[in-house]
């Protein structure tokens, strides 16, 4: 078997680094204007600094792939010629498109980087890999919608066509994110195609039955309402050596905007995932999807990806709208002097608590032995959005990078736990 490429979002530089040093091979990185998702947080990539995070990747020794995939209006693509001369510096190891037009400015402006074909351009079928391919493209990142053994058929068509899936994440009610409900529900303000989406498919709606004139019946599945249209995540961990098998030589994961914690987390069990199968391709999943349930999910299916096309009856989720995680993220680690290490906290925790410590080498539970502020006094308990000092019983081999969390897995709703990746 080929060993496949695992590739992570990068939603800021600091993403980056911790997507690269927990095990992705590669990035995907966006600026704000021509990109599907528009960051607010963190270290943003813009064009000021997209060579610096690309440059970055590079020298952590991965890959790093720019997403000029929104489907471009005239002004969309007078902006992005004037920015081309920008990009063209930056040195991308390829682009992501959908648009056909920008595909003609990337021809024009960088003909030697590579062309990735946006999942946003709803690629089904072979016939449609071939098209992309005779136009210069080197890489189809294949819809959501196709069951694998369609994959498989497609890469014996064109077996020298690069394909890409989607393994986990978030996914879109519409076709690949082709969606006008979030452009309609907040009056042109909120676009999804142009990275800003406010994802009315998790919202909870009511529905009325008019059934006569001026009588109406609420229809709703519980006092709450329903989210009717809320799917789960997608969580292919348990099926990677079928996909493996199709051919396909990139595992993407979805969450450009999702946390520190929930980027770092995934790559790490992904990469020990896809290590563990290139070593016997008949080895146990089930801990790396224990560890996935520790990071923000709104209950995992196996989306369409192993029927026959069709999304299966119990991939939605009509309890909740924002992914729940099984484990809290409390802090990160910034800096050590001796025997203490300075953090920056995310969730409060007590002192002579049980925490769980994960580095790109390491996972081990320990004990926090002393919580000390700035001023140096002793505290009893480390709250949110501080700067503290800590010591452990057991402290990380290496520092950097190392991520605190509670042990256990809280959090694992019904939907989750009847998901179909069980």
């Amino acid at each position: 078997m080929n060993k496949p490429e695992l590739l992570m979002p990068a939603g800021n530089i600091e993403k980056l680094k911790y997507a690269i040093k927990y095990g992705a091979d590669a990035v995907y990185l966006g600026v704000v204007d021509f990109s599907l998702r528009a960051m607010r947080k963190g270290e943003l990539i813009t064009l000021e600094n997209l060579k610096t995070a690309i440059d970055t990747a590079h020298k952590m020794g991965a890959k790093a792939y720019l997403t000029l995939n929104i489907f471009a209006f005239n002004s969309d693509i007078k902006a992005l010629e004037n920015a081309m001369d920008s990009i063209v510096e930056t040195n991308p190891d390829a682009l992501i498109i959908s648009d056909p037009g920008i595909m003609k400015l990337a021809e024009k402006y960088m003909p030697n980087t590579p062309i990735h074909v946006s999942t946003q351009a709803n690629i089904l079928n072979y016939e449609a890999v071939k098209f992309w391919q005779d136009i210069g493209a080197v890489r189809c990142i294949l819809a959501r919608e196709l069951p694998v053994k369609d994959v498989a058929e497609i890469k014996k068509k064109v077996p020298d066509m690069e394909l890409e899936c989607f393994i986990h994440g978030a996914q879109c009610v519409s076709f690949s994110g082709r969606c006008l409900l979030s452009d309609y529900m907040t009056g042109g303000e909120r676009k999804a195609n142009s990275g800003n989406c406010s994802q009315p498919c998790r919202w909870s709606y009511k529905l009325l039955e008019e059934t006569r004139p001026n009588e109406y019946q609420e229809i709703i599945q519980d006092e709450k309402g329903t989210h009717i249209l809320s799917t789960k995540d997608l969580c292919l961990v348990k099926h990677l050596k079928e996909m493996i098998e199709a051919g396909i030589d990139s595992f993407k994961v979805e969450g450009r905007t999702k946390s520190l914690y929930y980027v770092s987390a995934a790559a790490k069990a992904y990469r020990e995932a896809i290590d563990a199968i290139m070593q016997n391709p008949d080895a146990d999943m089930e801990p790396y999807f224990q560890e996935l349930l520790k990071v923000g999910n709104r209950g995992y299916t196996t989306g369409f990806y192993l029927g026959n096309g069709e999304y299966p009856s119990d991939g939605y989720s009509y309890n909740i709208s924002k992914g729940l995680a099984g484990a809290d993220f409390l802090c990160e680690i910034i800096d050590k002097k001796d025997d203490s290490y300075k953090i920056r906290t995310k969730n409060k925790f007590n002192k002579n608590e049980d925490i769980e410590i994960i580095t790109p080498s390491e996972k081990f539970v320990t004990q926090v032995t002393e919580i000390i502020d700035g001023k140096g006094f002793d505290l009893d308990v480390a709250n949110t959005n501080n700067e503290l000092w800590v010591k452990f019983t057991k402290p990380p081999k290496e520092y950097e990078y190392a991520l605190i969390r509670t042990i256990g897995i809280k959090n694992t709703t019904n939907e989750t736990a009847r998901c179909a990746c069980s």
